[in-house]
C-alpha cells in the first residue's frame, strides 16, 4: 500500500514542476492539428465512439496542460472537459478557452461522481505516475466511467526506464520524475482494474523523436 505521505510528495513534485514551466509547455507543445496523422486519426475514432452514448455523459481530458486537446475534442463533438493538477496549467486553459471548464484535481482522487463520465482521454499524462501508483489511477478511471464508458490512454513506453530530468521546457528546473513501461504491463493494469483493451497501436519514434509511444482503447463492461 502506497504510503500517503510518499504519494504527496509525488504529486508535489508534479503541481510545482508544471506550474513552472506552464507558460513555455503551452507555447512549446503541439498543437492537435501538429500532430501526426495516427495520433490525429486515433482521436478522432476516440470522439467518434464516446459520441454514440446515448445519454451524452461528459468526457474527462485527465491531465489537460493548456487545454490544447480538450478544446479539440470539443470542436470533434465531445462534451468534454479538462483536470490537471497545476493550477496555473488550468488558469492558462480558461484563460485560452473560456467556453469550456476546467479544474485542478489530481488522478489519483478525482472529484467526480461514480459512473458519470462517458470517457476518459489520459494523453501523455500518466507517465509521472510511479508504477505503483498506477493501480490507484486506473481504478479511478474504473469508478468514474458509466457503464461502456471509453477509455483513450496515450503516451511513451518503454522497457520499465525509470527518468529523472532537472530541466524542462525552456531550461526551468522540475522534480517530477516518468516512468515509461511496457505495453504489455499497461494493458495487464488497466485489466485489473476492470477495463477491457479493445486496441493497442505503438508508433516507433520519428524523426526528432527518441521514444515509441502508444495508444490504448479501453472501455468499461455494459
Amino acid at each position: 500500500m502506497t504510503e500517503p505521505s510518499y504519494l504527496t510528495a509525488i504529486l508535489t513534485a508534479i503541481r510545482e514542476s508544471y506550474d513552472t514551466v506552464a507558460a513555455d509547455y503551452a507555447e512549446q507543445v503541439k498543437r492537435p492539428a501538429e500532430l501526426d496523422p495516427l495520433s490525429r486519426a486515433l482521436l478522432a475514432a476516440f470522439a467518434e465512439a464516446v459520441r454514440e452514448d446515448e445519454e451524452g455523459r461528459p468526457v474527462a481530458d485527465l491531465g489537460c496542460g493548456p487545454g490544447f486537446v480538450t478544446a479539440h475534442l470539443a470542436d470533434l463533438g465531445v462534451p468534454a472537459f479538462g483536470v490537471d493538477i497545476s493550477p496555473r496549467m488550468v488558469e492558462i486553459a480558461r484563460r485560452t478557452h473560456p467556453g469550456l471548464t476546467f479544474t485542478v484535481g489530481s488522478m489519483t482522487g478525482l472529484e467526480i461522481a461514480d459512473g458519470t463520465l462517458g470517457g476518459i482521454l489520459a494523453f501523455y499524462s500518466v507517465h509521472h505516475t510511479p508504477p505503483e501508483v498506477l493501480p490507484v489511477v486506473f481504478a479511478e478511471f474504473h469508478r468514474t466511467l458509466g457503464p461502456g464508458g471509453r477509455l483513450m490512454l496515450a503516451g511513451h513506453v518503454g522497457d520499465g526506464e525509470h527518468l529523472r530530468p532537472t530541466q524542462a521546457y525552456g531550461g526551468h528546473p522540475v522534480s517530477y520524475e516518468s516512468h515509461l513501461l511496457p505495453v504489455e504491463r499497461l494493458v495487464e493494469l488497466l485489466e485489473q482494474a476492470g477495463l477491457v483493451v479493445t486496441a493497442r497501436v505503438v508508433q516507433e519514434p520519428e524523426e526528432g523523436r527518441k521514444r515509441r509511444f502508444a495508444t490504448l482503447m479501453a472501455r468499461k463492461a455494459v
